[in-house]
């Protein structure tokens, strides 16, 4: 049972789907996920497969838009802010407290590619959240601070001039996640397949959406170079957690499913190590 749901966030609303199990109407109230999605994606996208199979395996989902993205609100659009990103979580949590269908008590996070690292990074504080979840978590501020060729410092001085000329210009610039087609990714001479599939899915029919618009506004990438998705978790989580491992060892965005970011590197032929995750 699919609901098409608003989140309170301050001043925007951010827009979500709750998958919900179909016993959901007179039942028990069910244990819940928030789905914390890779960046560029949107609710209709990968998200929306697990939180529906999560619902028929008697667990309420809901996958929302982050603000700025998609159907959410949010100015100025197309930014990736990592700390909102988490934010947006809680935002989420505040809202299944209050659904009757749901119990608050049982209610988790499952993170997909660089949601896995948002995941953990909310958890880290936020414990309302129960059991953490996470499939090739990634650290998106360690992955772009590895492929920044100058260094991250060197990077974050060139962003300075290009958010100069943004405020001079009065116009704002935006990069793209992926490229757009198959076609492009030829002309650009990209050519692994990681990349390649993730193309196919996100931008095709296959996991395409209208809502998503395969840019990140630039200036995210200054909030990302200094952002560590795991910094303390060691001493403040205390969540029961599970983790989804690729059968190949890469660098910090490896994604699967395919997983947008500087560089995008997945398994193609991947094994899962999957510790079974028990509510407390």
């Amino acid at each position: 049972m699919l609901q098409h749901v608003t989140v309170p966030r301050g001043p925007v609303n951010l827009a979500a789907d709750l998958h919900l199990p179909d016993h959901a109407d007179g039942g028990a109230p069910a244990p819940a996920v928030v789905l914390s999605t890779p960046g560029s994606s949107v609710k209709e996208q990968i998200g929306a497969n697990y939180a529906s199979r999560l619902a028929a395996r008697g667990i309420a989902a809901l996958v929302l838009d982050p603000a700025h993205q998609g159907q959410s609100e949010g100015e100025p659009r197309d930014l990736e802010d990592p700390y909102r990103r988490g934010e947006d979580i809680s935002y989420a949590i505040d809202l299944l407290t209050k659904t009757p269908a749901v119990d608050p008590r049982r209610i988790g996070v499952l993170g997909i590619c660089a949601g896995g690292g948002y995941a953990v990074h909310t958890a880290r504080t936020d414990h309302r959240i129960k059991a953490v979840g996470t499939v090739v978590p990634v650290n998106i501020g360690a992955a772009f601070r590895a492929f920044s060729p100058d260094g991250p410092a060197a990077a974050l001085d060139h962003l300075a001039d290009a958010r100069t000329e943004e405020v001079r210009s009065e116009e704002t610039y935006r990069v793209n996640w992926l490229p757009d087609t198959l076609e492009d990714a030829t002309a650009a001479g990209l050519t692994d397949i990681d990349t390649l599939q993730a193309v196919t899915y996100y931008r095709t029919e296959r996991g395409g959406s209208e809502h998503s618009t395969n840019r990140r506004l630039l200036r995210s990438d200054s909030l990302l170079l200094g952002y560590d998705a795991f910094h303390l978790a060691d001493q403040l989580m205390t969540q029961p957690l599970q983790v989804v491992l690729a059968g190949r060892i890469g660098p910090a965005t490896t994604a699967g499913p395919p997983c947008p970011g500087p560089h995008t590197q997945r398994a193609s032929r991947s094994r899962a190590w999957i510790t079974r995750l028990r509510w407390v």
